[in-house]
């Protein structure tokens, strides 16, 4: 089936928290106008249909018409199992996957489960503001092991600062964002082998958030941290259908937990979680069905974000971006504008009336810079640039 992914759908009045959620929104600091003109592009789901196997499936969990608590059928593992060993040659047994309501919830279980208060986790800022808030907000501290940005704002990892957090006392955990957000990294294999063997060496647990890992460059290769090393008992990995498959609202998460003890700890921690029959009947025809439209997706992002670059480079050329590796999030510096993020963000948010996401919520790394997500009809993304262009235009 070909899909149109220039369909522009009207999400309004449809529960939408980027698009009916303006005094939310206002209210926790993101912006401070918010209209019916408002372009919202900052809340990493999107503005595409999902995959019609994923409709059809969901129609007839709807005509059953009774809704009830439900059980996780064979055929659910059975999807997971199938598309990872396809897209990543991984092979899952069935008793190594947990559900989650969310992968921030996994997160914030995994906390108190396998650390104390006081204890030190690690996360490489910028990154997505809700791992910090897991940390500090569970009485843990953070451990950051900054990202390095070269000229050319390449993200690469500081491994002897790693290595020296890893080999404080109480430092128990590390929660890894691969591909990376915001700066759309995909970690090589061999950076992967080498975090998880200094993990390792200093009883570090890892939960790695691998939730973009099918968003990826039609060009672009991406390998799951539990393929790369042959001892995988310190390692977590989250899933999720949310990101791939725009179904962030049916919250379907899934843990990958290969060490008996730790998936126990876990189990405990959490508690019982039953998932919607929407969700489970979501998840078995995405993985099932849906590749076919992840393909072609990915090529619909791919030349959207080659648009950006060269319209950036055209018509706002002090703006330093590049294509990310993998999801469909763009990491925009502004700084070669010399003036300061709050008058960037006054530009951007108030006189364009396009809302991104301010860089300093994902640490002082990211103060002159902008995260934008480009996963909307190209018409809206080009609208978009259009009106920020114009507001920087005396700049230039």
């Amino acid at each position: 089936m070909k899909y149109n992914f220039d369909e522009i759908i009207n999400r309004r009045n449809t529960y939408s928290m980027k698009w009916d959620g303006g005094d939310f929104i206002k209210r926790i600091g993101i912006t401070e106008r918010y209209d019916e003109n408002t372009l919202p592009l900052f809340t990493a789901d999107m503005d595409f249909s999902v995959p019609q196997p994923i409709i059809d499936a969901l129609h007839q969990t709807v005509n059953h018409r009774i809704y009830g608590y439900s059980i996780f059928p064979k055929e659910y593992y059975e999807a997971i199992q199938y598309w990872f060993h396809k897209r990543h040659n991984w092979v899952i047994n069935q008793e190594e996957i947990i559900y989650s309501p969310g992968t921030v919830h996994a997160l914030h279980m995994a906390v108190k489960a396998f650390t104390n208060p006081g204890d030190g986790v690690i996360i490489q800022r910028p990154v997505y503001p809700p791992f910090t808030k897991v940390i500090e907000g569970n009485g843990r501290r953070v451990r950051n092991n900054a990202l390095v940005c070269d000229e050319n704002g390449y993200y690469s990892i500081d491994f002897a600062d790693f290595e020296a957090k890893a080999k404080e006392k109480n430092t128990k955990l590390f929660i890894l964002c691969n591909p990376h957000n915001p700066t759309g990294r995909i970690f090589k294999p061999e950076e992967l082998q080498k975090l998880a063997t200094i993990c390792l060496e200093n009883d570090v647990l890892i939960i790695a958030d691998e939730i973009h890992g099918d968003l990826i460059r039609r060009y672009e290769k991406f390998v799951p941290l539990a393929k790369v090393t042959n001892n995988t008992e310190h390692i977590i990995t989250c899933t999720a259908i949310n990101k791939t498959f725009n179904v962030a609202g049916l919250h379907c998460t899934n843990l990958v937990i290969p060490n008996k003890k730790l998936r126990r700890k876990l189990t405990n921690e959490m508690g019982m979680h039953l998932a919607s029959p929407f969700a489970i009947s979501a998840l078995i025809a995405a993985y099932n069905e849906g590749e076919d439209w992840l393909e072609q997706l990915k090529e619909y992002i791919d030349i959207t974000m080659e648009w950006i670059v060269k319209f950036l480079a055209e018509k706002m050329p002090k703006v330093k971006v590049r294509i990310p590796e993998g999801t469909y999030l763009m990491w925009m510096n502004f700084g070669g504008y010399g003036i300061s993020p709050s008058e960037v963000h006054e530009r951007i948010y108030n006189k364009a009336n396009v809302i991104l996401e301010d860089g300093k919520m994902f640490g002082e790394e990211g103060l002159d810079f902008q995260r934008i997500c480009v996963s909307s009809p190209r018409p809206m993304i080009q609208e978009a640039f259009q009106r920020i262009a114009r507001e920087f235009a005396d700049l230039n």
